[in-house]
């Protein structure tokens, strides 16, 4: 009974998300319920001391990369540097390549540093204009979307500054660079057959003689992405904020350890009462943030104008963005931790552990099964890591594996079946695109097979090589 009453609590919230409720709301209220069914009386005590605990415990180190990352991402699309960027490619690579410049598109401005969210607003209307010339399905763009914005650049490739690729430093002492050569392997794994899939469904198409389908009306950026009209900023100037974030948060990497040693006490700097800080689970976050705010900061000098007229509105949506993101997945952390401490999960992930013994494989199938349950990459993660991450490192260290490779390994496996129905990103898209599940969400799930795919992929490869 105690297992029945996790799996329902986990089922419930699987079904509120898909049926468009705020998790923020549901959350507590599924954690809870399956606290009242196995004692009424503990629901206050869990609710103040572990599901708002664990809450506030996500938000506290993870909170300013959102909020960043949002504005980063807001300041680079008011910049109209998005729209350069977009542009150039596509010149790059013609029209007749529309889903790769999308693909390319989308990468570079994630792997950059914008929110994937951002990254598919921005990227919708230039993708509408590309696939129309082009005579593609519409209903194909949420597909492309996803490869560009929600795979490769999210975790597998190394360094990449997203919060998915940021939350197992904190449990492994690693950085984002984490294991780069799987880290590389799985991205080109996804990309080249995730380009595959979408090529195949275009020519799938035009044998049926399907073309782009009922025009929509959607804004037309189509001169911005099509000409080479340098009037905003040149190619050049609009990826040197993508490029600083990259290459400073590479270095910050390296060099804050230097600053900071393993733990930062503040009784040496004449403040009492405050507890030691543990600094390597937070150089890489720090990292990342530093060579975001850099990167903020150049778009603002690099576009002033442009971007001065409305910042304080720009501002203030990013913020709001940002927070419904962050809350959304500290919920499902709060949620995780309340479902972790009842009977029927320690049951479960007992039975798990012992059937499953090899730590990489385990780490897997764990984090991502998290993932699709509660429809979020970095929720699922954070529930699976805070639960059973001491256990993977421990036989891993036993086994020789590399903290480096758990870290890429957990990465990988959180972007995998998170794109179920319910998941945010997926809902998001659709309604961005104007599409339904119905029309789309084939696509979609074709990426989360592949991703998911390549996770087994990057763990047969460490096996057979011990190179990371």
């Amino acid at each position: 009974m105690d297992i029945l009453t996790t799996i329902a609590a986990l089922c419930f919230l699987m079904f509120v998300a898909y049926r468009g409720f705020s998790v923020i709301l549901f959350a507590p209220v599924a954690a809870l319920l399956a606290v009242v069914w196995v004692s009424p009386s503990l629901v206050l005590p869990f609710f103040s001391g572990i599901y708002m605990e664990k809450l506030v415990g996500f938000l506290k180190p993870y909170f300013p990369v959102f909020l960043l990352g949002a504005i980063f991402g807001k300041l680079i699309d008011m910049s109209g540097f998005a729209k350069v960027i977009t542009g150039r490619v596509v010149g790059l690579l013609g029209k007749n390549n529309a889903i790769l410049a999308v693909v390319v598109v989308c990468a570079l401005l994630t792997y950059g540093g914008v929110s994937l969210f951002v990254a598919a607003f921005a990227v919708y209307p230039f993708a509408v204009e590309l696939f129309r010339a082009a005579d593609i399905p519409r209903r194909l763009i949420p597909g492309t979307l996803a490869l560009g914005s929600f795979t490769f650049t999210m975790d597998a490739l190394p360094g990449s500054p997203q919060i998915q690729n940021i939350i197992p430093t904190t449990f492994f002492h690693t950085t984002t660079w984490a294991a780069p050569k799987l880290g590389l392997l799985g991205a080109l794994f996804v990309m080249a057959l995730g380009m595959a899939y979408l090529t195949f469904r275009r020519r799938q198409a035009a044998s049926r003689g399907e073309g782009y389908g009922e025009v929509e009306s959607t804004p037309k950026p189509a001169a911005a992405a099509t000409s080479s009209d340098d009037s905003l900023a040149t190619a050049l100037l609009a990826v040197v904020p993508l490029l600083l974030v990259g290459v400073l948060n590479r270095w910050f990497t390296l060099l804050l350890p230097r600053i900071y040693a393993q733990s930062f006490d503040f009784s040496k700097v004449g403040v009492t009462g405050t507890a030691a800080l543990d600094t390597s689970k937070l150089v890489a976050i720090w990292a990342v943030e530093g060579a975001l705010l850099v990167g903020i900061l150049s778009v603002v000098c690099l576009a002033f104008r442009r971007v001065s007229r409305g910042f304080a509105i720009g501002a203030n949506t990013a913020i709001a963005g940002a927070m419904l993101a962050a809350l959304n997945t500290a919920s499902e952390y709060g949620f995780g931790g309340v479902i972790a401490a009842l009977p029927g999960f320690r049951l479960i992930s007992t039975a798990m552990a012992s059937a499953i013994h090899d730590p990489l494989l385990s780490e897997a199938i764990t984090t991502t099964v998290l993932a699709g349950i509660t429809g979020s990459a970095s929720g699922g993660m954070s529930i699976a890591l805070a639960t059973m991450g001491p256990t993977y490192l421990e036989r891993a260290t036993q086994l020789g594996i590399p903290a480096e490779v758990l870290h890429r390994v957990a990465a990988m496996a959180s972007g995998g079946m998170d794109t179920l129905p319910h998941n945010g990103a997926v809902i998001t898209v659709l309604a961005v695109t104007g599409l339904t599940h119905r029309q789309s969400y084939a696509d979609i799930f074709a990426m989360t097979l592949i991703k998911t795919a390549a996770v087994f992929v990057v763990i047969a490869f460490f096996y057979l090589t011990h190179l990371y």
